[in-house]
């Protein structure tokens, strides 16, 4: 077995298949104590868990339910079933008159007969949290409420969502309905990464509609200091007042979900508080890159005398800044000798990533090349050096 240590390059950019816990590293930053139910923060580009607590306890979404709603309803856009400009007309099981469901709740005020834009909609979805907006949108995607909620589930097993199972199209309480932090979390970055022309409407401060002008309730967005561009609030009595918060500095996306909290100025300082830890004690480094030669080895029986080594993927990790420095990379060959003919991507050895002296991730080493067979000739003599 032959080990080989390697430079670990650091450079900022996108997608990992790595997760860790913020106890990986040898000396993580202890994270900031919270005042909630659950919390989670969590770096887009890898989608590591840097913090977290009571992650995987399930609680009452409340209108965090939108997240899938409006997911489901963008999935729709995508698949070409219907588009953005269609237009809706709103049926009376959207209307808030005479329908006990949405007493006190968030609503855009529609009308039945009200006739208007998916797009439209989903800003009502989004920024009013309207609960009849959802209903709209479900009558139109689905033909009804049960059929759009079926919608849901299936993106929650497609999602691995395994906390999570959904009642409503807008997180009015209802049992059997509940999710976790994690699960909003991983719900939150496939919504980022996969809706870009979707999730800016995320980032709304406003939004008029009928003459009635509402506000999103997402106080981070007013921050200067965060630059949070979405995603969204929730609250009922069972659920407390919940948020999550998506603050981009300079090329670093970090996801807060804060569960359970005591106020709406409550889930925004905790919110406020993760976000602010993750960015100051955190770097989003790439360590490796799809192939890149990061060693050569010799090779036996072949038509060349060497071939280079590497991996088949791009591999960024979010490392507290303090043990950057101290991030070093090793890879191990499977055998003492390798032998041609080879092909490109084949699997020769494992590279290892260790902070100090201890292990925290690993990868496949592969050739990134092809090697056939040499001449006759050639294999006599590297027959004769291998045996000497």
């Amino acid at each position: 077995m032959k080990i080989r240590l390697f430079a670990v390059i650091s450079l900022l950019s996108f997608s990992a298949h790595s997760a860790f816990a913020d106890d990986t590293f040898v000396n993580a930053p202890p994270p900031p104590q919270i005042q909630a139910g659950s919390w989670v923060l969590m770096d887009y580009t890898t989608g590591q868990i840097l913090a977290a607590e009571n992650e995987h306890v399930r609680r009452n979404p409340a209108s965090l339910t939108k997240l899938m709603t409006g997911y489901v309803v963008d999935r729709a856009i995508d698949s070409g079933r219907i588009s953005a400009n269609d237009i809706v007309t709103v049926g009376k099981d959207a209307w808030a008159k005479g329908n006990p469901v949405f007493d006190g709740s968030s609503l855009m005020f529609l009308k039945a007969g009200d006739r208007l834009t998916v797009h439209d909609l989903s800003r009502g979805l989004i920024i009013d949290s309207g609960n009849d907006a959802c209903v709209a949108l479900a009558d139109y995607v689905a033909g009804g409420q049960p059929q759009f909620v079926a919608m849901m589930n299936k993106y929650v097993q497609q999602l691995h969502l395994r906390d999570t199972h959904f009642e409503t199209v807008h997180g009015l309480d209802a049992p059997g309905q509940h999710s976790s932090a994690y699960d909003l979390a991983i719900l939150s970055r496939a919504i980022i990464h996969g809706e870009p022309d979707f999730y800016h409407m995320y980032s709304e401060r406003s939004l008029t509609w009928n003459g009635i002008t509402q506000q999103n309730r997402n106080g981070l967005l007013w921050d200067k200091g965060l630059n949070v561009d979405g995603l969204k609030t929730g609250h009922t009595a069972s659920a407390g007042f919940n948020l999550i918060a998506s603050s981009v500095v300079g090329e670093r996306r970090l996801i807060a979900v804060v569960m359970g909290a005591e106020s709406p100025k409550g889930r925004e300082d905790q919110a406020r508080k993760l976000l602010h830890w993750g960015q100051d004690n955190f770097d989003t480094v790439q360590v490796l890159h799809k192939g890149k030669k990061i060693g050569t080895e010799a090779i036996w029986y072949g038509d060349k005398k060497q071939v280079e080594v590497g991996t088949t993927q791009d591999v960024f990790l979010a490392l507290p800044k303090s043990e950057v420095p101290n991030i070093k990379a090793k890879y191990v060959l499977d055998k003492q000798d390798i032998e041609a003919p080879i092909a490109a991507n084949q699997h020769v050895g494992e590279i290892e990533l260790f902070d100090r002296d201890k292990l925290i991730a690993h990868w496949p080493l592969v050739t990134l090349s092809d090697v056939k067979k040499g001449s006759a000739w050639s294999r006599l003599g590297d027959y004769i050096s291998h045996k000497l």
